[in-house]
């Protein structure tokens, strides 16, 4: 790759496509600018999202596996929660992971500058620093290029906002102010999944809302089943096809009103609600209407296949540019816009972006879902193979797991992958490499997997497809 020397770049944000896309400039010789209201590159995903949600769902893990262990003969003493303590974990982590890019930044000789940006034109951003280093001075710096990566935030229903301590978004549950006895999830997507799991497991009685009737809608319905199954022992109550007419503050809690079919009292007592409905791009970027860039009825801002926007010196990626709202692809945008900065002849075209909802159990995709096919009547072959086969699942008595391909009859190569169970989230990776390099069935089938792992159940699938899978018994197609 050719080293590009005399090229500035700015990156607006410094989330997982922000910082990707810095430091790929940086290592490719550019004179590379970073900014971000934090005090260290990281975004939402290390601060606000991603990385605190997974040290709490760990916790809540090993609580229930030590609850689960009464199976086994093994019983634990009650749980005692310092919750002082598990936030300042939970802190560390985050402190850990942030620091770490802070030092790289420094490493690679990113200039980063903690603070705010706004374009006076299409190659100049007026920056106003935040944090300790804040002013009242505004500095106009002007770039060659420029990479909005500003991400999203939390959807908010206007019918049901609320001036109340009691109602969190995900930044606010994140927080841990408290265990409360109740809690109302608004919303049965991951988020509100993951983090009404943390909390249930803790201690309080969850009830989950959802108007659509099931839980994931975005997920093929085999793969929702068992972590369905789940959270209806966990949970106090699921409540699908319903919806929140009204939320008022009182002394007590947040008195709800809930419309559905399945709703035994329609006005209830939270003592808390956390509103986790989806997000939206943060596309309103101050002196963006200077330039050309475009932004499209749902807010993103209209890129083509480099990341680049209807104005051609400035690029956009991640949240902000469009679904699906995932940091790794978030970071595989920005050094796509970066290599073609550099000049570099590249394109965005994933055959497969994985998709990993981290409740117990996990859910996985990758590649064409049952769903899509079905939307698209496209024909396809689906082979499964039940982890209650699975030697590995058995022995850490987590059999209702399942992996399913979805197969091109006629070529038999690999379109899609779907897994639900106990560490789906790192097994999807073969099936994300497979959708990428066309990989067939019967090379999948043809891979020696390590025995017993839960990664056989990939190859055991492949075997389902051609009726020869060892551990279950499936007649030839």
């Amino acid at each position: 790759m050719a080293n590009t020397p005399n090229l500035s770049v700015a990156v607006i944000g410094g989330g997982p496509g922000g910082y990707a896309a810095a430091f790929l400039a940086a290592d490719l010789g550019m004179k590379v600018t970073l900014i971000d209201p934090e005090v260290n590159p990281g975004g939402v995903c290390l601060y606000r999202g991603c990385i605190p949600s997974k040290s709490l769902l760990h916790v809540a893990k090993l609580l229930e596996e030590a609850e689960q262990a009464k199976n086994w003969g093994i019983e634990f003493a009650e749980p005692k929660i310092d919750l002082n303590k598990l936030r300042d974990w939970k802190t560390g982590v985050v402190n850990k992971l942030t620091g770490g890019l802070g030092q790289l930044s420094k490493q690679r000789k990113v200039q980063f500058i903690q603070g705010k940006a706004a374009f006076v034109n299409s190659t100049t951003l007026k920056v106003t620093k935040t944090g300790a280093a804040a002013n009242n001075n505004d500095e106009n710096l002007t770039f060659d290029r420029i990479i909005i990566a500003t991400g999203s935030r939390p959807t908010v229903v206007p019918s049901l906002k609320l001036d109340s301590p009691r109602l969190m978004d995900s930044t606010g549950a994140l927080d841990l102010p408290d265990v409360p006895k109740t809690l109302l999830v608004i919303g049965g997507g991951y988020i509100g999944l993951e983090l009404g799991s943390v909390y249930a497991t803790l201690g309080t009685k969850v009830t989950c809302v959802e108007m659509l009737s099931g839980l994931l809608p975005g997920a093929d319905r085999d793969l929702v089943l068992p972590l369905h199954k789940r959270l209806e022992k966990l949970f106090a109550a699921i409540l699908l096809n319903t919806t929140v007419k009204s939320l008022k503050d009182e002394k007590t809690g947040i008195r709800v009103t809930l419309d559905g079919p399945n709703v035994k009292e329609k006005e209830q007592v939270f003592d808390r609600v956390l509103m986790s409905v989806g997000r939206r791009p943060n596309s309103e970027i101050p002196g963006l209407d200077k330039t050309k860039v475009k932004v499209n009825a749902k807010g993103f801002i209209e890129i083509n296949g480099q990341r680049q926007t209807a104005d051609p010196t400035i690029y956009a990626i991640g949240d902000v540019a469009g679904e699906p709202m995932l940091a790794h692809k978030a970071m595989h945008e920005g050094r796509t816009a970066v290599e073609a900065i550099a000049g570099h002849k590249v394109a965005f075209e994933p055959n497969a972006i994985p998709a990993v909802v981290f409740t117990d159990p996990e859910i996985a995709w990758a590649g064409l879902t049952e769903t899509q096919a079905k939307e698209q009547g496209r024909e396809i072959a689906i082979a499964k193979f039940p982890w209650a086969a699975s030697g590995r699942a058995v022995t850490i008595d987590r059999p209702e797991g399942l992996t399913k391909l979805l197969i091109d009859p006629k070529t038999e190569r690999v379109l899609g992958v779907g897994i639900v169970g106990a560490g789906a989230g790192e097994l999807i990776a073969e099936g994300v490499l497979a959708i990428e390099m066309c990989a067939l069935a019967a090379d999948v089938g043809m891979t020696i997997h390590p025995h017993p792992t839960l990664s056989e159940t990939m190859m055991e699938s492949a075997e389902v497809f051609y009726g020869q899978a060892t551990d279950i018994y499936r007649p030839k197609r």
